[in-house]
């Protein structure tokens, strides 16, 4: 498979993290809050799609000769940096529903 195509697989993969199939759920947000934690969350999915958009954009301008291949590295560490964040939240979400769960009313 060619880079590029690897690069956009994987910028589309990175669009549908944790969404259902019908795309993501629409959640009210809580009285008093500008969106909320869904907002939280869908804006920082938001930044890790741009910086897999921005990795593919360096990678096919190197293939193009348009760009330094330090930069491309770069734009694929921050965007490797996004989504390990990305799915360290999600573990802490995951592990502390797992709690509450547990917890006895």
């Amino acid at each position: 498979m060619p880079s590029n195509a690897f690069a956009a697989g994987a910028y589309a993969a990175i669009q549908n993290i944790g969404a259902p199939k019908g795309g993501m759920p629409k959640v009210a947000p809580a009285s008093g809050a500008e969106g909320g934690f869904s907002a939280l969350l869908s804006s920082a999915m938001d930044r890790v799609g741009d910086a897999g958009a921005k990795a593919d954009a360096q990678a096919l301008a190197v293939a193009g000769g348009k760009a330094n291949v330090v930069d491309v590295v770069t734009a694929v560490a921050e965007s490797e940096t996004a989504l390990q964040t990305l799915v360290a939240v999600r573990d802490r979400v995951i592990s502390a529903y797992e709690e509450i769960m547990r917890m006895q009313i």
